[in-house]
């Protein structure tokens, strides 16, 4: 039998054994985690971002992934599961073409950063991301957006600074309705889609340095908003809405370096407002020496002047009478002579009716008494004459 002493020192060089196994295991972990996750983006990136594997663990390399900034030319799909990604930068990279598999199988993703590129254009997949949230293109040479960037309906951030776009998509504002900051500065855009104004949830509207000719008229809707830029379109843009003057949460408006003459009296309105730029317009009113007074003497002026233009405006008096009457596709009766102002079809001439202050009259009002109505006498039920 072993022992007492002997069995004391084997038990001590087992449990010697074992530590070193599991310090030599645990040391040997971390570089197969790495080389698991370079492997991972090295199928995206052809090898190109095995760097920035090294910055962290397996589960956060999947989840938020990171190549920016490595002179990346291009992509291609790869056997990585896309799927489990939620945040992917592309920006300061070479890259010309997004390939459409790639895209489409990014269906958790919630924010992409693809600033600082080559883009000419952006794929039609762009719409399967359902549940981005978050898309910079900006910097690259996009002339439009895809018309498919409509059914990214939980987008709130949309930035397309610095492109060559000329147009928005015409239904952008009918789906993105969560949208709350959209940036499309240092573009050639010409006219912003009438259905911007259905961008209830908007805060942020930055439009400055393009060509815009007008704005849209139903800007009173975007009841969020907060800040509005349309400076430096220069010549372009000659008038404002006077729904701008309407925007009930507006706190910054600049339109500063516009070839403004008018500012719309409803700017008057603005009870929110902290900062309104308007210099730079060849303004005619108000009158520069208003301007320069600030803002409270400026909204003061406004609110004045669009008092005595309200006074000034005639009011109606109420008709009660009609002095034509109206039958839409009938012409005039055969065989009577028409008036200068009734050769158009469909207008009879006054004389062939009553007006209609003749049978409203207390005289005529006992026709339709219901005693006389209803009475077995009357000649409204009496039998037909032949």
């Amino acid at each position: 039998m072993m022992g007492y002493e002997q069995m004391n020192q084997m038990t001590m060089t087992t449990t010697a054994m074992m530590k070193n196994y599991n310090k030599r295991g645990l040391n040997n972990n971390t570089p197969q985690k790495k080389i698991m996750t370079r492997r991972s983006v090295s199928a995206i990136d052809g090898g190109a971002a095995a760097a920035a594997a090294e910055k962290g663990d397996r589960r956060q390399s999947l989840k938020t992934l990171d190549l920016s900034g490595m002179s990346l030319a291009s992509l291609s799909a790869s056997s990585i599961n896309l799927a489990s990604i939620s945040k992917l930068d592309l920006s300061n990279n070479n890259i010309q073409k997004i390939p459409e598999s790639l895209v489409a199988r990014m269906l958790n993703l919630s924010a992409l950063d693809l600033h600082s590129n080559q883009l000419k254009t952006l794929p039609n997949s762009i719409g399967c991301l359902s549940k981005l949230k978050f898309l910079n293109v900006s910097g690259n040479y996009l002339q439009f957006l895809p018309k498919t960037i409509e059914d990214c309906r939980s987008l709130e951030e949309l930035n397309a600074n610095f492109n060559e776009l000329t147009r928005l998509p015409d239904a952008i504002g009918f789906e993105l309705t969560n949208l709350t900051k959209l940036s499309v500065n240092s573009n050639k855009i010409i006219q912003l889609p009438q259905s911007v104004s259905h961008l209830t949830s908007l805060r942020v509207l930055d439009a400055r340095l393009n060509r815009l000719g007008s704005l849209p008229e139903d800007l009173e809707n975007l009841v969020n908003l907060q800040v509005l830029n349309v400076s430096q379109n220069f010549q372009y843009l000659t008038t404002l809405p006077y729904s701008v003057g309407l925007l009930i949460s507006l706190v910054e408006l600049d339109v500063s370096y516009n070839g403004i003459t008018v500012l719309p009296h409803s700017l008057g309105c603005l009870r929110r407002i902290q900062k309104l730029s308007v210099q730079g317009n060849p303004l005619i009113s108000p009158p520069f020496e208003v301007v320069e007074q600030g803002l409270e003497v400026l909204k003061q002026y406004m609110s004045e002047k669009m008092t005595e233009s309200y006074k000034k405006t005639p009011t109606k008096k109420k008709s009660w009478g009609i002095g034509k009457l109206v039958k839409y596709g009938l012409s005039p009766s055969p065989g009577r002579r028409t008036g200068r102002g009734d050769e158009r079809q469909g207008f009879i001439n006054v004389s062939d009716y009553r007006q209609i202050d003749g049978i409203a009259s207390p005289r005529h009002m006992s026709l339709f008494n219901p005693r006389r109505l209803l009475s077995p006498l009357s000649a409204y039920f009496s039998p037909p004459r032949y």
